[in-house]
């Protein structure tokens, strides 16, 4: 018997030494991702697969961190596991949540559900915040025996679903900052913005040209302005003049710094978060009009055809003639007139613009069009996405919803950016010497979602070729427009962009998928994007003839940073409007609406309503009739009994069941 229990002891632990077998001997860095039900993946460069912590192995981490981790293979099943030895760095130190106080302690309920503790704060008789108050927590230790880390309320934003606490909890979660500091207005608010007459010798001055800017009507910054002028050979030269905002920022200085980190202006539902504070953004860096503006251009000869016959890169000085709103532009296009109704003048009035101006647009637009044609010839494809806008009153609460579609007039301006942003691209990335330089790339789409979305589109009657590049963006194209003002626009469009791989700024050239251009960067938005900012000074270095200083792994940090930040406002961004949309809704609880399933989960269908694109979810539990369960082939609930099918893309009716403020969350519930 001790023989047979001492053979039967080894066999066991033998196969506890083969349950798991290291990949190699050496050690991984990665990002840990946190799923909404808690369960922990690090993403590894260059592994094919996100590799699973267990519970055990997971070493008290958050959502973003960068660790180090052991891998191994289960032999079980094959797949890659790990065990995550140390943190590297904190994706993030604070966290918005809601406080909840006892006696002699409080906790901080986190709403990020990614996160799944909460924080305890040791001495709740210091703290000022009162109890259920939404409050920012900093991290301080996570203690080796305790189940929740250790935290500090450094901040107080307010009640819960009060609209100016949830819009600072939006940034607050985020890491975003509302408002600039003192020292750093104080600096930007003692610049010397005059235009010295010896400034203005050392630029191409361009003051007599015709000059306008086209911007939406609720601008308070314009950053482009186009000037226009019909030479003797019957080509154009066509100037898109940017702001040099260089000029005033200095290198280094505190309000570099600060733009530095900020990377990007912010776009919430009901405010601009600026780069730069509103004395360069909305005045000296603002090419308003009737006004004297020190810009950075890019002049081109055009000729009919819309082919660039010479270029020039250079700073410059200029005068705006007249603002028109991309409204006003819209309607010289379409009537051929230079007369702009009060509908869609700026001010409400009727009045003239001078003929000039009027056979400008229409020339730049015909321009425009050329352009676009040659982009979609050679590959590159076209997004023509709905945006869902609020119509806001003084108290900031929605009192509509309204879609925001690109016209000729938006399209115009995109184009003239377009080539600019490429021209100079080109003109860098082309030198012999390849000096170190910023670009904006978009590698190609991933093949798995495209035959993801080639399903699905299935379903509608479309198809797509996905035999190579050409046929793809060929396919893609026709398929954006086939489904333009359909009830299905905007989950296909959803869906097809989720396909796309996503742009980031880089030193590393790889070309723009997207736009199907071999040489891209961003130089025409400096008031709003800190990489424009970099663009001009490496650009304006190199037009000197002065050897460039800048450092190839400095500067891919920097657009390290600037694609993070990116990526963190958009996020910010999208979250501002799931706010308004739901409390948007609060109001419209009884009422029916038509809905597209927009997506299908074990946990329920997603549902967006055709009429004001809000999006909420129908629980499986909230389906009657029958027990539905999850098919991920055929992307629908299938009733076990009944085999009735909920399938992406299939019309619904459906009211609000819950609308969550704070959570931000709709639910809904199927209308028979």
């Amino acid at each position: 018997f001790c023989v047979i229990l001492l053979r039967e002891m080894k066999k066991n632990k033998n196969k506890k030494k083969d349950h798991k077998h290291p990949t190699s001997q050496k050690y991984h860095t990665g990002i840990v991702d946190v799923s909404k039900k808690g369960i922990i993946f690090v993403k590894i460069k260059d592994f094919t697969e996100d590799i699973l912590i267990k519970r055990k192995n997971k070493n008290k981490v958050f959502s973003g961190d960068e660790v180090k981790l052991h891998i191994y293979k289960r032999k079980k099943n094959n797949r890659y596991e790990g065990e995550i030895t140390s943190i590297i760095k904190r994706n993030k130190t604070n966290f918005v949540g809601i406080l909840q106080k006892n006696k002699n302690f409080a906790f901080v309920v986190i709403n990020n559900p990614k996160v799944h503790v909460d924080f305890y704060i040791p001495n709740s008789t210091d703290i000022r915040s009162k109890n259920g108050e939404k409050v920012v927590v900093e991290f301080l230790d996570w203690p080796a025996n305790a189940e929740c880390p250790n935290g500090k309320i450094i901040k107080t934003l307010g009640t819960p679903g009060e609209h100016q606490t949830e819009i600072h909890a939006i940034l607050a979660e985020f890491g975003l900052p509302n408002e600039f500091p003192k020292e750093v207005k104080n600096y930007a608010n003692s610049l010397d913005t005059n235009i010295t007459p010896e400034e203005i010798k050392k630029r191409l001055d361009l003051r007599s040209t015709l000059t306008f800017t086209i911007d939406p009507k609720d601008a308070k910054d314009y950053d482009d302005a186009l000037s226009f002028k019909k030479l003797e050979n019957g080509n154009y030269e066509i100037g898109v003049h940017i702001a040099d905002v260089g000029h005033y920022l200095k290198k280094d200085s505190l309000l570099d710094q600060e733009a530095y980190n900020r990377a990007t202006s912010v776009y919430l539902v009901d405010r601009v978060v600026p780069m730069l504070p509103e004395i360069l953004s909305n005045k000296a860096c603002s090419l308003r009009p009737k006004e004297e503006k020190l810009t950075f251009s890019a002049i081109f000869e055009i000729n009919e055809e819309a082919i660039v016959q010479k270029q020039w890169f250079g700073k410059t000085v200029i005068y705006s003639d007249v603002r028109l709103a991309y409204e006003e532009a819209q309607e010289v296009i379409e009537n051929k007139t230079n007369i702009i109704s009060s509908k869609n003048a700026i001010n409400g009035k009727e009045y003239k613009i001078s003929k000039e101006i009027k056979e400008a647009i229409l020339t730049l637009d015909n321009i425009a069009k050329k352009l676009r044609i040659k982009r979609k010839q050679s590959g590159a494809i076209f997004f023509d996405k709905v945006e869902v806008k609020f119509k806001l009153d003084s108290e900031n609460h929605p009192k509509g919803v309204f879609f925001k579609k690109s016209k000729d007039a938006n399209k115009l301006i995109e184009e003239f950016m377009l080539l600019a942003n490429k021209k100079v691209a080109a003109f860098i990335g082309k030198k012999t010497s390849k000096p170190p330089f910023l670009y904006r790339t978009h590698d190609h789409p991933d093949e798995i979602k495209l035959f993801s979305l080639q399903k699905v589109v299935n379903q509608f009657g479309y198809k797509l070729d996905l035999t190579n590049k050409k046929t793809t963006s060929k396919s893609l194209n026709k398929l954006l427009k086939s489904v333009d003002g359909k009830k299905e626009q905007n989950l296909v469009d959803t869906l097809a962009i989720r396909c796309m791989s996503k742009a980031e700024y880089t030193t590393n050239n790889i070309g723009h998928y997207g736009l199907s251009f071999d040489y891209y960067t961003h130089f025409t938005s400096p008031i709003r994007r800190y990489p424009d900012v970099i663009v001009h000074r490496l650009l304006h270095t190199l037009l000197q003839n002065k050897p460039t200083t800048t450092n190839t792994d400095f500067l891919e940090e920097q657009c390290r940073h600037a694609t993070n930040m990116e990526i963190l406002a958009t996020k910010a961004e999208r979250s501002s409007i799931k706010y308004m949309q739901v409390k948007f809704m609060l109001d419209h609880q009884n009422k029916i609406y038509e809905g597209v399933i927009s997506g299908v989960t074990e946990r329920g269908l997603y549902v967006e309503i055709i009429t004001n694109k809000c999006e909420g979810m129908v629980r499986i539990k909230d389906i009657p009739g029958d027990y539905y369960i999850y098919n991920p082939q055929e992307y629908a609930l299938v009733g076990e009994k009944t085999n009735v099918i909920y399938r992406l893309g299939d019309e619904v009716k459906i009211k609000v069941k819950k609308a969550d403020l704070i959570k931000k969350h709709l639910d809904f519930l199927l209308v028979p």
